[in-house]
């Protein structure tokens, strides 16, 4: 815990990311910010920058409104404009985790906003984030060759590479990672975190394997394990977890904070 607690110097920014859907990204994201969120007491958002109706503002936690990063794109200049004030007003367009450890800027149902999300706009949003957070938890869509995740990434101070242990998410990972070393972010890839989660109680043969592909690759892996409180894919709550599950994730959040 104390690794989650100390002082980070500034406001850090934390992609979660591999262009394959189905890979726990938001179940990662949500847990991330949680774990963080518990240990930090605040200071902690998740945003759900998914292009095609990202799911995290729904399974974060309660839905107090219905604004969505639609509404604070068009409030945006008044938000920008609100100096001393900024954390009231950007409070107006966030949702809570359902236990109050993070809060949460949910996705739009409208896939048309994506053309909103431009470079400029993506930046002026991070930019608030930054400013009334410490850190913020980024749940990325699945287009990478979209200008919104191409600028996610340049913005960066971590990625976390989240896959579980099947051969279809782990070359997506690693094509992904191929591509980012193509493209100039070698450097990322160094250091980012590798974080595999287990979607049934048994592991299967290729986790170990995957361990140490990702190892290689990667700054460090995290491995976290099955719960059956995530299986329904409804409200993820981290008190729910089992105690070793929280644990688990406690430490995989060390590890994406270790080094910033």
């Amino acid at each position: 815990m104390q690794r989650l607690r100390r002082d980070l110097g500034r406001s850090q920014v934390i992609a979660f990311i591999n262009p394959k859907g189905g890979v726990h990204k938001t179940t990662a994201t949500v847990l991330s910010a949680a774990a963080m969120g518990t240990a930090r007491d605040g200071g902690v958002i998740a945003w759900d920058d998914n292009e095609l109706r990202g799911t995290l503002g729904l399974r974060a936690g309660s839905a107090r409104h219905g604004r969505t990063i639609r509404h604070l794109v068009e409030h945006l200049n008044d938000v920008e404009a609100a100096g001393v004030h900024l954390p009231e007003h950007l409070d107006e367009f966030l949702r809570h985790s359902a236990d109050g450890s993070f809060d949460v800027l949910a996705g739009d149902e409208d896939p048309k906003l994506q053309r909103q999300l431009d470079p400029t706009t993506v930046l002026r949003v991070l930019d608030i984030l930054t400013r009334t957070h410490q850190i913020v938890c980024i749940d990325t869509g699945n287009n990478v060759e979209s200008a919104n995740w191409r600028t996610v990434v340049s913005s960066v101070d971590r990625l976390v590479v989240t896959t579980v242990p099947r051969e279809d998410a782990a070359f997506s990972a690693d094509w992904m990672l191929d591509l980012l070393e193509d493209n100039g972010y070698g450097h990322l890839v160094q250091n980012a975190v590798t974080l595999l989660s287990m979607p049934t109680p048994n592991a299967g043969p290729l986790l170990e394997d995957l361990r140490k592909h990702f190892a290689s690759r990667t700054r460090a892996v995290a491995v976290v394990p099955y719960d059956p409180a995530l299986e329904p894919g409804a409200k993820i709550e981290f008190s729910a977890l089992r105690p070793a599950t929280r644990t688990a994730w406690f430490e995989a959040a060390a590890t994406i904070v270790d080094g910033l």
